[in-house]
C-alpha cells in the first residue's frame, strides 16, 4: 500500500474514531469508505480498490506547483493533505473488478473558502485531461458565468505555463481559452452558464464551481445527459454552502446526505461535506476546524476570529459568515428564521388532524388563495400543552408544477405534500372542501383571509357560516406575529407538521424593515421563492395570539 492510500485511511479513521474533529456527514462519509473496504466482491459488489490507481491523481497533483500567495513566490509545488488524499483515493481507486472502469461517476464536495478547492479542481482538470488514458477526452469547467469558470481554468492554465516537463512529456499545449493535447485529441476549456449553448458537447470530466449560485439546473443537466456516450466519465461538484434550497445544488446535496445516511443506495456517487453539527456555536473556535479540514494550514484562526468578530457585530455580515467560512446552509440573504431551529420543531404527527378532531379545540386559521403560479395555502394552528401547533395544507395545478423549474416539487407533489388540481388554474372547490372539513371537525374561531385576491371566494363561504375575518396584508399586522413567531421556534414553543414545502417557504421568506416605524413586512427575493404557506400561517398565528388572554400578552405576545 502507498503512502497515499495509507494516509487517507489512516484520516478516516482517525475521524470515525473522534481523533479529528469532524462534523456529523464527515464521519458518514469515512465510515462509508472504511465499510466498504471490508466488503467481499460479488455479483452485488461487483467493485475493488486499487492502491495504484487511487494514487495516480494525489502523485500528478503533488508534481504541480502553487500560484498564487507566498508559496507560489517560493517556488514550491502543492502539498495535499490527509482530507484530500482521502477524498482523491476514493474516488478514483475503486474500480470494477472485471472491466477496471471507474466506480464513481460523479462527486460532490462541500467545502468552505480558502480550504484549496480551486487549486484541487485546477488540478483534477490537467489531470483528467492528460492522465486518464482517455482518447478524445473533453474536460471542462462549468459555473453560472463564463468568468467564474475561468477561475478553475485559468488556475490550470498557470499551472501547466509553470510546468515545462508536464508540456514536454503529456503534450499539453496552451491556448488562450483552452488547452489540447493533440495525440490524444483531447481537450480542456471553460464554459458559459447557459444550458442552451452547451449542446452536442461528449463529456469525459466537467467540474462544476460553486453549484449553489446556479438559479436553474439547466448548466447540471445538459452536462449529465453529455456523459452518456462515455464508459467512466466523471462528473464533480465542488462548492460552498448557498442559500438556495429549491435549487441543483441542494438537491445534490441532499441526495448526498440521503447516501450517507443509507436511505437511498448509490454506488455510484461520492461525497463529503465539511460544516458544523446542528447544535454547535457558530462563534466557538472549537468547532471552526469541523467545517474547514485545512484548519491550520490554509484556513488561519486569526482570520476565523475576526470574520466571526464581524459577524456578532454586524447582522447583515452573519449569513456571509456561516455559509462561506462554515458551509451552513441558510434561508436568505437576509434571513427571517433560524432554518435549524424549525426543523427542530417538527413533529410529523401533525400531518395526520384526525387525531385531534372532534375534542372542541379551538382552531385559527390562515387562507392564502392564488390560481396559477403560486400556492394556494391554508394554515390551522391551535394550542396543545403551552405549544401552538401548525398544520399546513397546499395547492398547486398540475401545469403550475411542471413549468415551476422547481428541481423538488414533483417529488413533493407525489409524496403529498402539495394536494394537485387539474389544469392551468387551481381548484378553489378543494380548498374549500377542506375548509368546511376543518370547521366541522373543529371550533374553528376564525379564518383570516386577505380580500384582495379572494372577496368572491370568501364570500360565498361567509353565506354558509364559514368564520373567515377579512385582512390587509400590511406591515401593521405582520410585524407582530413575525416577531412572535420566529420567538416560539427559537424557544421550541411551535410545532409544525414538518412539511418539506413549507419548510423550503419559510427558507425562502425575508424580512423588509421600515426606516422609519421599525414596522416588518415578509417578501421574498425572487419570484421562484414561494412563501404562500408561512404568509397563512403568520395571518392564523397573528388572529391567535392577538386574541390570547391579556396575562399572556404582557409575558412578550404583542395584541394587534
Amino acid at each position: 500500500m502507498n503512502r497515499y492510500v495509507e494516509a487517507a485511511l489512516g484520516y478516516a479513521r482517525a475521524v470515525v474514531a473522534g481523533e479529528i474533529l469532524a462534523c456529523k456527514w464527515t464521519r458518514l462519509a469515512c465510515q462509508r469508505q472504511l465499510d466498504d473496504l471490508e466488503r467481499e466482491p460479488g455479483d452485488d459488489w461487483p467493485w475493488v480498490f486499487d492502491p495504484d490507481r487511487a494514487a495516480r491523481p494525489c502523485e500528478f497533483i503533488e508534481l504541480l506547483p502553487h500560484i498564487k500567495g507566498k508559496w507560489a513566490r517560493e517556488g514550491r509545488r502543492l502539498r495535499l493533505e490527509p482530507w484530500q488524499f482521502f477524498f482523491l483515493t476514493t474516488v478514483f481507486g475503486w474500480v470494477h473488478r472485471e472491466t477496471r472502469l471507474r466506480r464513481f461517476l460523479e462527486f460532490y464536495e462541500e467545502v468552505p473558502r480558502k480550504n484549496g478547492k480551486s487549486a484541487i479542481g485546477s488540478g483534477l482538470l490537467l489531470y483528467m485531461l492528460s492522465a486518464d488514458g482517455e482518447h478524445g477526452a473533453e474536460c471542462y469547467t462549468a459555473a453560472t458565468t463564463r468568468d467564474q469558470a475561468r477561475i478553475v481554468f485559468d488556475d490550470a492554465r498557470a499551472m501547466a505555463e509553470r510546468t515545462p516537463d508536464l508540456r514536454t512529456y503529456l503534450g499539453v499545449a496552451i491556448m488562450q481559452h483552452s488547452l489540447t493535447v493533440a495525440h490524444m485529441a483531447s481537450k480542456a476549456a471553460p464554459l458559459a452558464a447557459e444550458g442552451s449553448t452547451l449542446d452536442g458537447l461528449n463529456v469525459h470530466f466537467a467540474l462544476l464551481d460553486e453549484l449553489h449560485a446556479h438559479k436553474t439546473r439547466a448548466v447540471y443537466d445538459v452536462i449529465d445527459t453529455a456523459r452518456d456516450a462515455r464508459e467512466q466519465s466523471l462528473l464533480g461538484t465542488i462548492t460552498t454552502a448557498g442559500t438556495d434550497r429549491s435549487g441543483i445544488c441542494y438537491e445534490r446535496r441532499t441526495h448526498l446526505t440521503k447516501i450517507l445516511e443509507g436511505v437511498i443506495r448509490d454506488d455510484r456517487v461520492f461525497g463529503v461535506i465539511y460544516t458544523i453539527d446542528e447544535n454547535d456555536d457558530p462563534f466557538d473556535p472549537a468547532v471552526w476546524a469541523k467545517a474547514n479540514p485545512n484548519f491550520g494550514v490554509s484556513v488561519l484562526a486569526d482570520n476565523m476570529a475576526a470574520a466571526a468578530r464581524k459577524a456578532e457585530a454586524m447582522p447583515s455580515a452573519l449569513n456571509n459568515f456561516l455559509t462561506k467560512r462554515l458551509n451552513v446552509w441558510v434561508s436568505g440573504e437576509a434571513p427571517w428564521m433560524d432554518m435549524r431551529a424549525w426543523d427542530r420543531c417538527a413533529e410529523p404527527a401533525l400531518r395526520d388532524l384526525s387525531a385531534y378532531a372532534g375534542q372542541g379545540i379551538k382552531v385559527w386559521a390562515g387562507l392564502d388563495l392564488a390560481q396559477k403560479k403560486d400556492f394556494a395555502a391554508l394554515v390551522a394552528v391551535f394550542e396543545s400543552e403551552g405549544h401552538w401547533m401548525v398544520c399546513t395544507r397546499l395547492y398547486l395545478n398540475e401545469i403550475a408544477i411542471q413549468e415551476s423549474g422547481n428541481a423538488h416539487l414533483s417529488g413533493w407533489a407525489r409524496q403529498g405534500y402539495v394536494t394537485v388540481t387539474d389544469g392551468d388554474i387551481t381548484d378553489f372547490d378543494v380548498v374549500a372542501d377542506d375548509m368546511r372539513k376543518l370547521c366541522r371537525d373543529f371550533d374553528v374561531q376564525e379564518i383570516a383571509f386577505d380580500p384582495a385576491l379572494s372577496m368572491y371566494f370568501a364570500g360565498k363561504l361567509i353565506e354558509e357560516g364559514l368564520p373567515l375575518v377579512e385582512i390587509t396584508q400590511r406591515a401593521l399586522f405582520f410585524t407582530p406575529p413575525l416577531i412572535q413567531v420566529e420567538n416560539l421556534v427559537l424557544e421550541r414553543k411551535l410545532m409544525h407538521d414538518g412539511n418539506p414545502v413549507m419548510t423550503w417557504m419559510v427558507s425562502n421568506l425575508v424580512v423588509k424593515e421600515s426606516k422609519f416605524n421599525e414596522l416588518k413586512s415578509p417578501t421574498k427575493e425572487r419570484p421562484e421563492n414561494k412563501i404562500d404557506g408561512p404568509i397563512a400561517m403568520l395571518m392564523a398565528l397573528g388572529r391567535a395570539l392577538a386574541n390570547e388572554p391579556t396575562d399572556t400578552i404582557e409575558q412578550g405576545f404583542v395584541a394587534l
